[in-house]
């Protein structure tokens, strides 16, 4: 009898260590992450089609300037409609409501001989505001053409100003298996600036929406998830400096998904955190989620030629998921943009996401604004 007492005994004893590490587990993990809560305030869409002989639409990336209450919106479009380009809009919120959008301006990018960029030689997906009043804009470069992607960053008057340097590995040439995917490179963009002067240093983070081809073993599909996110020093005097690449690891897609990948950053104010929208295309249509990463104690991968080996040795950037946009019960667009805006009536934080539409003729796709308030 006392033999079996002792054996329950050791056997509760174990459970109450194996549930209390997992306690301690749960809570350490919860320490980690910040209590962040998105509400849906609701949704918005652009109905105009044309501005100034230009066709509106393409919305991949948008960024808010507070200095003059607008946002700019990067369109993807390749050159093909109108030249490379983003657009100044204007949106009007009261009573935690958009009551519209408005386009002010189209301003169209000049390359560096300080032209118009010719067809096919940019694919322009993301864009961010800088402290030093100018703008950050990326392109996933274009492969029939042999067209290398870029960051760029250019004046509100679209002139070009300067250039990020990318790392070769990111970069496809021909005969090499390397670089960016074709259209799965950097279409994010985000910002976080900690000083109060312009000429403050400042940081940029870039994420390949998926991974890229020597990264991917075909015979080994999760290796399609593993994304590299780059975290660049914006200094006042020298060039952009890369400081870390971490490991991105995209959501397992579900049933009838065809397509998913990572189409936006955006870097929160407490230092170290991000949002990251992982957006999907499958049969029912599109979805999207909003993560919280956390970049702390991340490996540095930037030495590592390959991802497609055993990565049990490196830690990912952690991430949390805050909201899956599919259960907000509307139907979502191509979501591919998110900024914060302007302070709500209460104070708290604003955030908008936008849609690319594609340049769908048929008006299947839509230019879809949705409003969220951030709570934390």
């Amino acid at each position: 009898m006392f033999k079996k007492f002792r054996f329950i005994s050791i056997f509760v004893i174990c459970l109450l260590l194996v549930f209390g590490c997992y306690h301690v587990k749960t809570l350490a993990e919860n320490r980690v992450f910040l209590d962040l809560k998105l509400q849906f305030l609701g949704e918005y869409q652009l109905t105009e089609t044309n501005y100034e002989n230009t066709l509106i639409g393409g919305f991949s990336g948008i960024t808010y300037n507070p200095d003059k209450d607008v946002y700019y919106a990067i369109s993807d479009d390749r050159s093909y409609f109108s030249p490379a380009r983003f657009y100044t809009l204007k949106i009007n919120i009261n009573n935690d409501t958009i009551n519209d959008v408005n386009v002010e301006n189209v301003t169209f990018l000049k390359n560096k001989q300080g032209e118009n960029y010719p067809p096919n030689t940019s694919d322009t997906e993301a864009i961010t505001f800088s402290p030093r009043n100018s703008l950050f804009i990326s392109s996933e470069g274009v492969s029939k053409t042999n067209t290398p992607p870029f960051i760029n960053e250019y004046n509100l008057d679209g002139k070009f100003k300067n250039s990020v340097r990318i790392p070769d590995r990111y970069i496809p040439k021909q005969g090499e298996k390397k670089g960016v995917e074709n259209n799965l490179g950097f279409e994010s963009l985000t910002i976080k600036a900690n000083g109060i002067m312009p000429q403050d240093p400042f940081r940029l983070f870039t994420v390949t929406e998926s991974a890229l081809v020597q990264d991917v073993d075909l015979n080994n599909p999760q290796t399609i998830l593993r994304s590299r996110l780059m975290h660049y020093v914006i200094n006042p005097i020298g060039n952009p400096v890369l400081v870390g690449e971490y490991l991105y690891l995209i959501d397992n897609p579900a049933l009838g998904v065809l397509f998913n990948g990572v189409s936006e950053l955006l870097a929160l104010p407490q230092e170290g955190y991000l949002l990251s929208l992982e957006r999907t295309l499958g049969l029912r249509g599109y979805g999207a989620k909003i993560f919280q990463l956390v970049i702390a104690n991340a490996t540095d991968i930037s030495s590592e030629k390959t991802l497609t080996q055993d990565i049990s040795n490196i830690i990912p950037i952690r991430k949390k998921l805050v909201l899956d946009l599919q259960k907000l019960g509307i139907q979502l667009d191509n979501l591919e943009g998110i900024t914060f805006g302007p302070r709500l009536a209460d104070g708290s934080q604003s955030l908008i996401m936008i849609s690319d539409n594609n340049f769908n003729k048929e008006g299947k796709q839509k230019n879809q604004f949705l409003l969220f308030k951030l709570n934390n």
